[in-house]
């Protein structure tokens, strides 16, 4: 088995801090959208993936990726937010056991309508403080990060050594 290699000091605290930082931003952006559009952070974030799209309308598994969220997770939330009228569940005819996400009218004016706020939040805690460079930084920094989570892990045999 691998020796361990603990964190530096330094590593804990950017680590912490990073923790932090998403924690509160999290809880942040949640309470502004619930306060000033009646909106959840998952409301928000799926009305934005469906608005990333030409047509307005993702397959189920395909918003699920986006989210990185469980179908159990994502199916609730869709229930809800089709409840409110701002997403529609629609059957895929090609395909009995898929579903289409479609955003509605009510959908698109909910967004509209937070959007603005939201991003001055995120404008004010964050991007104000940094200069040009920075962001360019934080860019790659997070990029990079994000490509070493979709490199996909080593099968595992059922001895535990690498299949």
């Amino acid at each position: 088995m691998d020796e361990v290699k603990w964190l530096s000091n330094d590593e804990q605290v950017a680590w912490r801090s990073w923790l932090a930082v998403n924690a509160q931003l999290t809880a942040r952006m949640n309470r502004d959208l619930q306060a000033k559009n009646g909106l959840s952070l998952a409301d928000y974030d799926v009305l934005v993936n469906l608005t990333d799209v030409p047509d307005r309308s993702l397959r189920m598994y395909e918003l699920g990726d986006k989210l990185q969220w469980e179908k159990s997770r994502l199916s609730r939330q869709v229930m809800r937010m089709a409840a409110r009228g701002l997403v529609e569940r629609r059957e895929c005819l090609d395909d009995r056991r898929g579903a289409y996400v479609d955003l509605t009218p009510a959908g698109l004016e909910a967004i509209e309508a937070a959007a603005p706020e939201h991003v001055k939040l995120i404008r004010r805690v964050m991007f104000d403080a940094f200069t040009p460079e920075e962001v360019a930084a934080l860019t790659k920094l997070y990029q990079g990060v994000l490509e070493r989570l979709e490199v996909k892990a080593p099968e595992v045999a059922a001895d535990g050594s690498a299949a």
